[in-house]
């Protein structure tokens, strides 16, 4: 009964509830500018790394590698303590929204570069015969593929990013995990964080099954087309 009422307080999270929801709250609208804007920043990369010309090329390759290499809350430090010092002074939220996207569009970059090469040359060629331009192949027959293709990848990516929120925490961001560990200490007792764990699994979890559905249901589809 002891470890139940330490780490299962119903009452305890009850009265943290209210406090973990303004949390969720946060958390989602973090995950949601992050997913967005990393996505489309990430697919900008792409095409500017495959088609742009040689410089813009060579700065996308330099982010790309530099944002893979770089942890997320590095960024978020970096964003939030270190640009004051240079007369630029960022939220929390906005601190760690842009640290998000940044690292998020760098994977979701290489994601889509692999989906783009994997389209076979003939479509580029079937889309300038029909008298399409090159960027309306690009929008109209490559890179709708090139989504389906990298859809399991992206999606994995995705939930990294939405797991990475909880480091929003470290520069007082109110987010579930800040709002759990505020009210451990506010209780004197564990089970908001318990609760704040369970909400992540529940948020995560379907993503997670979402994911292995893509990765299978591509392996089939690509079996069909070889068949």
């Amino acid at each position: 009964m002891d470890l139940i009422n330490t780490f299962f307080n119903p009452e305890v999270f009850v009265q943290s509830l209210p406090i973990l929801l303004r949390g969720l709250g946060n958390t989602l609208l973090l995950g949601l500018v992050a997913v967005f804007f990393g996505t489309a920043l990430g697919i900008l990369l792409c095409l500017g790394r495959l088609y742009g010309l040689k410089p813009v090329r060579m700065l996308a390759v330099i982010y790309i590698d530099l944002f893979r290499a770089i942890p997320v809350l590095v960024v978020i430090v970096l964003i939030y303590y270190a640009l004051p010092f240079v007369g630029v002074t960022l939220s929390s939220f906005t601190s760690a929204s842009l640290a998000l996207v940044l690292v998020l569009a760098a994977f979701t970059s290489e994601v889509f570069r692999a989906g783009i090469e994997s389209i076979p040359a003939g479509q580029s060629e079937a889309a300038a015969a029909l008298g399409l331009h090159f960027w309306q192949a690009i929008w109209k027959v490559i890179l709708p593929q090139a989504i389906r293709v990298a859809t399991p990848a992206q999606t994995s990516n995705i939930v990294a990013t939405v797991k990475d929120t909880s480091l929003a925490s470290v520069v007082a961001m109110p987010d579930l995990l800040k709002q759990a560990t505020d009210s451990q200490a506010l209780f004197a007792n564990p089970t908001p964080l318990i609760g704040a764990a369970v909400i992540y699994v529940a948020i995560l979890w379907p993503l997670v099954r979402l994911t292995a559905f893509a990765e299978a249901r591509g392996r089939r589809l690509q079996t069909a087309r070889q068949i």
